[in-house]
């Protein structure tokens, strides 16, 4: 047990969904050809002048709105100064004095406890192009230049790996369900940087921090984390002290090397960017935007508990968009929405993935899928029937009872019909009924395998076992 108090914070870039870039017109896409989807304003050239995509303020909006920010109404841009290869006009456009978002909070859910982690502000910025390094010569690559971001930066609230990695799940699946952002990390949509420091006691000032860049994937913010604080804790242990310094996170060698110390604090010279008039965000503003946010994630879960769903199959349902998409078309329907999750995670999703299908790519239509869930639940028809047809039921647009008629599938429902055969399998098989009655299972089994032989497998298996038990007893 580490007698340290860790101090974390994270700072997230998420590249917004829109369709143009957020100072000019070029294409915001990924995995194009090198230097394809750019102009001279993304490239920097003098006399160029930006101007500011509307779709990225009403995102930005959105994501203060589902971050729980509040909203600053009247907001500039700012130029920050920095001299790099990846940011030809010398300056970033960027917020600084007046970030869309601020005060705001995520709430993650640990050990049963909830916690509030505080969004100390949000901002808007633009990205800079991407640089990669092939011996001695740096590769610039101007596609990813002026690409829309929001930075998300929280307060140093958290005090454990597990916090920090919850935090961005929650944050990941907020921007992905509203829309706002892919955050797709393997492709750099969203970026995350994580600092951290450890004192001895609460009351102690901070200790000295260290920020850690260029994690790529959730996990190993976890595992950059949890190595940062062990290599502190050595140092302190050591009665060392060392300078604020970033470090980068290295896949292959799983820790934390370092990039630089921070002798003295940039001074980035910023200034308002005199070439964006002042944006003013007005009460409608906020309304329109709001009206554009689906059903989040919490709601969700919420709903389909209400309804009767699983634990297990409420979350494997919102960790699947299309499908939990697919799934609010039945909210409102007067249906048995256990056997309708089970149904779409069960052989559905089986199909999805052998075939590489969305569920929307199918012939399952919602009138379609409440009569499929209704014979399921009447059991008409069985789960061995649905695997044999599943493909059919998913490919063609006739009824499930056509499709049942077609394939020749009629199952005996009528319990009386079932009664009548057990009565007859008992008084042919008395030997077994008295290993039954002398606790021998197998019995069971073989009388059960009778049922089914006699009836060519239409009987219901768990009304046929019910009724058997009862005529035993």
């Amino acid at each position: 047990m580490s007698n340290y108090i860790p101090t974390i914070g994270v700072e997230v870039h998420v590249e917004l969904k829109t369709k143009t870039k957020i100072f000019s017109n070029s294409k915001n896409g990924y995995g194009q050809m090198a230097n394809s989807l750019t102009n001279v304003i993304d490239l920097g050239y003098p006399g160029t002048l930006p101007t500011l995509n509307e779709e990225v303020v009403n995102l930005a909006i959105k994501a203060a709105t589902v971050l729980n920010c509040k909203i600053r109404k009247q907001m500039h841009f700012d130029r920050k100064n920095y001299f790099y290869p990846d940011n030809p006009k010398n300056y970033q456009i960027t917020q600084f004095q007046t970030p869309i978002g601020y005060d705001g909070y995520v709430e993650i859910e640990l050990n049963n406890q909830k916690k509030k982690i505080y969004i100390e502000e949000m901002h808007i910025e633009e990205d800079t192009c991407k640089s990669t390094h092939r011996g001695t010569k740096t590769l610039l690559d101007f596609n990813r230049a002026g690409v829309p971001l929001i930075e998300i930066v929280t307060k140093p609230c958290m005090s454990s790996k597990k916090e920090a990695v919850l935090y961005l799940e929650k944050l990941k699946e907020l921007l992905f369900y509203s829309d706002i952002s892919d955050c797709k990390m393997e492709e750099g949509s969203m970026r995350a940087d994580a600092n951290v420091s450890i004192r001895k006691n609460e009351s102690d000032p901070f200790g000295t921090k260290v920020e850690i860049k260029n994690i790529g994937s959730i996990s190993n913010v976890g595992l950059s984390i949890e190595k940062e604080i062990k290599r502190q804790e050595k140092l302190y242990n050591n009665n060392e002290t060392f300078k604020e310094q970033t470090r980068r996170f290295d896949d292959k060698l799983e820790d934390t090397v370092l990039m630089r110390v921070k002798e003295t604090g940039n001074d980035y010279r910023y200034f308002p960017e005199p070439d964006i008039p002042f944006v003013v965000i007005t009460d409608e503003m906020i309304e329109e935007v709001k009206k554009t946010i689906p059903m989040l994630p919490d709601e969700r879960r919420e709903k389909y508990k209400e309804l009767g769903v699983s634990d297990i199959n409420t979350n494997k349902l919102v960790q699947n968009r299309s499908l939990s998409d697919y799934f609010n078309q039945l909210l409102d329907k007067n249906t048995n929405h256990k056997i309708a999750s089970n149904l779409l995670l069960g052989d559905i999703s089986q199909y999805l993935n052998k075939t590489e299908k969305e569920i929307f790519d199918t012939t399952l239509t919602i009138p379609r899928f409440l009569e499929l869930i209704s014979l399921m639940e009447d059991n008409t028809l069985t789960s061995k029937n649905l695997k044999e047809i599943i493909d059919i039921v998913l490919e063609s647009n006739k009824t499930i009872k056509e499709i049942m008629k077609d394939e020749n599938i009629e199952n005996i429902t009528d319990d009386n019909a079932i009664r009548e055969v057990i009565k007859q399998i008992i008084s042919n098989n008395q030997e077994s009924v008295e290993d039954y009655k002398n606790g021998h299972d197998r019995a069971i089994k073989y009388l059960m395998g009778q049922v089914m032989k006699e009836t060519k497998g239409k009987a219901n298996p768990k009304m046929a076992m019910d009724i058997l038990i009862e005529e035993l007893q």
